[in-house]
């Protein structure tokens, strides 16, 4: 195979069973650029890949008598391609895999034999990635602005500047760093999405910088930090506000000098590479107390691109985005969203974002899907059970109380004396007030009442 058809690294995953493959693939694969993964050891399945990655799976038809092992879906979920390895008496057996399976090797397997089929699999699989690769869908932008923020996006997107994107947590800030990348001349360069709250404490060298064979225990083989991965396309990073200060400090240097030095090594890597950052929090604010390095900030925010939040864009765009999404749920079968659906997106309240809108579409596609109709009275009661989440996490508006004229918030007042007499539970609450359950939630909605931090989950229960 061609070599600029083949990946530059490849993650290998082993389920070796009663076999020695993880020790053999580690000899053999010693010097090239291949991350050798036990992932049988005491687990049902291995650590989550790297999306941007090519994986190959080295598996052992003698794992398929193992109990633990459920691998087999596992692989199919994230499309990995598998080679397996059998016994001559196996060889053809079905029991154990698919006779027409092609990626196979006997299990007196040579090293030279391992690196042929290995380098030609991950090789299928990048070529196959590469060119089907589908450009992330068009954000919805119906509102001012969400199209004002596109328009950015397209004046921004072909330039190697730092971009800082602001939002809160669900409004589609990872969508935007895509749209950047896609936009941009380096497209058919690698993607690297990063959440910097999730990186483990004391790993983020191994992580970002990467290591080479031996630099510490278990480190059998060598390894591209995000850095590396990057190089040529795009990093982002998600969060970055939780980045801790001493990390901070590693980031900063990177982006100053353009260069790596893998853990254990003593030789420098020249990486080239867009960063797109992302943050909900107010950076500015984390500088004056201390906790972001200004120098970093600045380096960061030389763009800024704020992603308003769903309830900012209005009632037209939450309906929309719904659409698009049950579209794409259900297929044929969404048809036209029925009128009162519309009304009810439009008037719902999601603290959540659009994040919390596409739980919503998943909720609404099931009903839909199972009853083969929209019903109404299961949908109605699919968006009071989000009210009473809500409610239940102290989830607050963010809608300032002083947009209610005096006579709302009077009202507002009575509704929330009389919760809190009936300990949050609504019916029985509803029927001290004299009105229905259904008109006592639509108040609770218009007058932005939610229940209290930390109330019993019984409180918020309907009594019978």
């Amino acid at each position: 195979m061609n070599r600029s058809a083949l990946p530059d690294e490849i993650d290998l995953y082993v389920w070796e069973g009663t076999s020695d493959l993880y020790v053999r693939a580690v000899r053999g694969l010693e010097g090239y650029d291949v991350n050798v993964v036990r992932a049988d050891t005491g687990l049902a399945f291995p650590p989550p890949r790297a999306p941007q990655r090519v994986v190959v799976a080295l598996v052992s038809v003698t794992v398929m008598g193992d109990a633990r092992f459920s691998g087999h879906d596992w692989l199919a979920a994230h499309g990995i391609p598998v080679i397996w390895v059998a016994g001559e008496e196996r060889g053809r057996d079905p029991r154990y895999y698919p006779p027409a399976y092609s990626h196979t090797l006997p299990l007196g397997f040579s090293a030279a034999e391992l690196r042929a089929l290995l380098f030609r699999v991950a090789g299928v699989a990048h070529e196959a990635r590469r060119h089907g690769r589908r450009p992330t869908q068009p954000l919805v932008a119906v509102s001012e602005p969400m199209r004002a923020l596109l328009a950015e996006v397209d004046m921004f997107a072909d330039c190697r500047t730092n971009v800082l994107v602001h939002g809160e947590t669900g409004v589609g800030k990872e969508r935007v760093a895509r749209l950047l990348h896609e936009k941009a001349s380096w497209a058919d360069g690698p993607f690297v999405a990063v959440n910097c709250g999730a990186i483990p404490e004391g790993l983020f060298e191994a992580h970002f910088f990467g290591y080479v064979k031996g630099a510490f225990t278990g480190a059998v083989s060598a390894h591209k930090g995000y850095f590396e991965q990057a190089n040529g396309g795009t990093l982002f990073l998600d969060e970055i506000g939780d980045l801790p200060l001493y990390q901070q400090v590693k980031l900063l240097r990177v982006l100053e000098q353009g260069v790596i030095t893998r853990l254990g090594s003593a030789v420098e890597t020249p990486v080239d590479f867009r960063l797109v950052a992302a943050t909900n929090k107010d950076l500015r604010s984390l500088v004056a107390r201390g906790e972001f390095r200004a120098d970093l900030y600045y380096r960061l925010a030389v763009i800024e691109l704020h992603v308003p939040s769903l309830q900012a864009r209005g009632p037209e765009e939450k309906v929309a985005i719904f659409s698009a999404l049950l579209q794409k749920e259900l297929g044929p079968l969404a048809g036209e969203l029925p009128q009162w659906l519309a009304d009810r997106v439009a008037s719902t309240y999601f603290p959540g974002n659009v994040r919390e809108l596409a739980n919503m579409v998943e909720r609404v596609a099931i009903v839909r899907r199972q009853c083969n109709a929209w019903d109404r009275d299961r949908i109605e009661r699919v968006f009071e059970r989000l009210a009473d989440d809500q409610a239940a996490a102290g989830a607050v508006r963010s809608i300032p109380q002083d947009s209610l004229t005096p006579a709302e918030q009077a009202e507002r007042e009575r509704i929330v004396a009389a919760l809190d007499a009936h300990g949050w539970r609504r019916q029985e609450t509803a029927q001290y007030l004299g009105i229905s359950r259904k008109a006592l939630w639509e108040k609770m909605r218009k007058l932005q009442i939610t229940g209290p931090q930390g109330i019993a989950a019984e409180g918020l229960v309907d009594s019978a």
